[in-house]
């Protein structure tokens, strides 16, 4: 019996490909830089959320731990982006900072000590039910019949300046899908979940900051 279950937790594991879409809200205007506007700087304050529709009754902020493994990397990169950016810091709210003073407190001075804040809202949200009937699912038929995970991805952000004025709103949705299928092993190293995670991710970073830089939006003319 316990070799069974090892091998269905294999299968389950190594079985599978993630797929993505493409982004929604993907900006589609002239792309311009703007080499001579006067050097700024920004805070970027972010939020990893995550939902499981049917499950959580409301979406929770994710733990150290559970924020996307590079997510920092792929932010640095994205701030290429901004051509008039001199200076940056970054800060990541966590549930556990209601409690924690001196964490409110270097997240307010990082806000006071820059031109502008940008405000980076990442989603991860997926049905509980679907889910839970795909994995007995899975388990019952030994991943002999291919079962669909979807997983929705949203970015939400907003540029404020140093008055607290909204400068911006952008949005950007996605989804990934993993399929359970013992026969898509072979498949599996070139279409990671981890890797179409990050795919978008980075697809969302840099068109937003893309757009933000058309629009001439970390400019104080």
């Amino acid at each position: 019996m316990l070799k069974q279950i090892i091998l269905l937790a294999i299968l389950f594991i190594f079985g599978c490909a993630t797929f993505r879409s493409e982004i929604d809200g993907e900006f589609i205007g002239d792309s311009k830089k703007n080499l001579g506007a006067e050097k700024t700087s920004v805070v970027f304050v972010m939020r990893h959320l995550r939902q499981s529709k049917g499950f959580d009754a409301i979406p929770k902020l994710d733990k150290k731990h559970q924020v996307l493994s590079g997510f920092g990397d792929i932010l640095l990169d994205a701030t290429n982006e901004l051509s008039n950016l001199d200076k940056f810091a970054s800060f990541t709210d966590y549930s556990t900072d209601i409690s924690e003073p001196k964490r409110l407190a270097l997240k307010d001075s990082l806000i006071t000590n820059h031109e502008y804040m940008i405000e980076i809202e990442i989603k991860k949200e997926w049905s509980f039910p679907k889910h839970f009937l795909g994995t007995l699912g899975s388990v019952l038929s030994a991943t002999l019949f291919p079962i669909p995970y979807t997983i929705n991805y949203s970015a939400d952000v907003d540029v404020f300046d140093k008055s607290g004025l909204l400068k911006g709103n952008y949005q950007r949705k996605a989804n990934t899908i993993l399929w359970v299928e013992a026969l898509l092993l072979p498949i599996y190293p070139f279409h990671t979940e981890k890797r179409k995670t990050e795919e978008i991710y980075v697809e969302f970073l840099h068109d937003i900051f893309k757009q933000i830089e058309s629009e001439n939006i970390l400019s104080n003319s």
